[in-house]
């Protein structure tokens, strides 16, 4: 009799990414579909962005979220539907940065939750370029906030 062949134990990325893949299916339409084109946002935005590492996609106050462990260059980033409104999503910055603030600045004409999120129609088409602005700069916020200022 032959021995059973032993299974591979799940990755460490495994069992995060299942529990957000868990998160996005608990969600109703069409907010899972935007929440889905975030994540996608994020990464590509990772990848595509210098200084920011390798991406950790977890599960942070049940809500899928974005850190940068390998570096340490960005602040959280979270994604969720806005409960009980089940056509809108968010995507919340850690509320003691200044992010949501430089957001409204340049980009006045999108809606925001305090000083915590940037708020999505999920039946609308994403403002992505915004979006890919707003992004890459909470992905690289320490960066920035460890360049030491030039000496006149």
């Amino acid at each position: 009799m032959k021995p059973a062949k032993k299974r591979a134990a799940p990755t460490r990325a495994a069992a995060p990414r299942a529990a957000v893949d868990a998160a996005f299916a608990a969600c109703p339409e069409p907010a899972r579909t935007k929440l889905r084109a975030l994540r996608r946002l994020i990464l590509d935005i990772a990848k595509t962005t210098k200084g920011v590492g390798a991406i950790e996609e977890a599960l942070k106050w049940g809500q899928p979220s974005y850190l940068t462990p390998e570096t340490g260059s960005g602040s959280t980033i979270r994604i969720d539907r806005v409960k009980p409104a089940e056509n809108q999503v968010a995507v919340f910055f850690h509320c003691q940065t200044d992010l949501v603030a430089t957001f409204r600045e340049l980009y006045p004409e999108l809606s925001y939750s305090g000083n915590r999120a940037i708020l999505l129609d999920a039946t609308r088409k994403l403002p992505e370029a915004e979006l890919r602005h707003c992004v890459a700069l909470a992905l690289t916020y320490h960066l920035r906030k460890r360049k030491p200022a030039k000496a006149k």
